[in-house]
């Protein structure tokens, strides 16, 4: 008997719990997590290794109120990611009711009628919950195709278990795509992006983290570590101030704690140089949002 290999699509409304179900299920940090929308800015493989099989993760923007070219960009990003996938995994955050981005992915499966698709009630650890009111407006959605509904808590290994049951239940036979030893595919330049974005989004919250862009310009390999050149932008003057942080605290904390976790997941000293930087309306550049990953999945 061969192995089960599926490719599985995690979509689902913003700060659903996508990031850290993908991460959990891995057993490794492959995605940046935040209470912060537009956190997943690109789509990022999680690849799950079991002795059942192996599961690829597409870890997606989470859909949102467009706000801007950057947010309607997501949006689209999050909506074709679902095509052509084996499974389509959709996470609810059902500690609250349905909202509307809710409603609108299950409108979108019913039309689509992918053949195997997975609801997961995440935050199943929380009261309220409301499962029954998902239930319902997945009827009230022509209730097509039979979807597998999975409770969950993504933050713990046994409260995922029940999700990585349930993919590798409907995968089917077949060879695995990558080596057993690979957790993710994700672009050098665009994971350490997003380590130091993670960064800077728990440090100014809301202040600043839409608006905020990380570029890799350089790595530098050194045989015991490596040199790593990083534009941080602004999109105004008065934004550089919130980044660097009065006597250059903010981006010096976030210098500090992204190295220290780039030398866990590289194995290796990481110095990083951030200079931060006004790009006008850089959320509107193409070629910098290409540079960025974030028209990896339109082309």
């Amino acid at each position: 008997m061969g192995v089960k290999v599926a490719v599985v699509a995690v979509v689902g409304r913003t700060n659903a719990g996508k990031s850290t179900l993908v991460n959990q299920l891995v057993g490794e940090k492959v995605s940046i997590v935040s209470p912060c929308e537009q956190t997943t800015r690109n789509t990022i493989r999680g690849i799950v290794s079991d002795p059942r099989g192996q599961l690829v993760l597409l870890d997606t923007p989470g859909l949102h109120k467009a706000v801007g070219e950057l947010g309607r960009l997501l949006n689209r990003m999050a909506r074709r990611s679902a095509a052509g996938c084996d499974i389509t995994c959709v996470v609810f955050d059902a500690s609250e009711e349905p909202q509307l981005e809710d409603v609108g992915w299950m409108q979108r499966v019913a039309k689509e009628c992918p053949q195997k698709v997975v609801f997961v009630l995440n935050k199943a650890d929380r009261s309220p919950f409301y499962e029954q009111m998902y239930r319902d407006a997945w009827a009230e959605a022509i209730a097509t195709p039979t979807p597998v509904w999975i409770k969950a808590i993504s933050t713990t290994e046994g409260g995922a278990k029940g999700v990585m049951d349930a993919l590798f239940d409907l995968s089917e036979e077949g060879e695995p795509l990558f080596d057993d030893d690979i957790v993710t595919d994700y672009p050098r330049k665009l994971t350490i992006a997003d380590v130091i974005r993670e960064k800077y989004i728990g440090k100014l919250f809301q202040e600043l983290p839409h608006e905020l862009g990380i570029v890799v310009r350089s790595i530098r390999e050194k045989t015991d570590k490596w040199e790593v050149q990083v534009d941080v932008l602004v999109n105004r003057e008065s934004q550089k101030p919130m980044a660097i942080g009065k006597k250059a605290v903010i981006v010096k904390n976030v210098r500090k704690a992204s190295e220290k976790e780039l030398r866990e997941i590289y194995g290796l000293k990481v110095e990083l140089e951030l200079n931060v930087k006004v790009g006008r309306n850089w959320m509107k550049n193409e070629r910098l949002l290409a540079e960025m990953g974030y028209l990896g999945e339109l082309v």
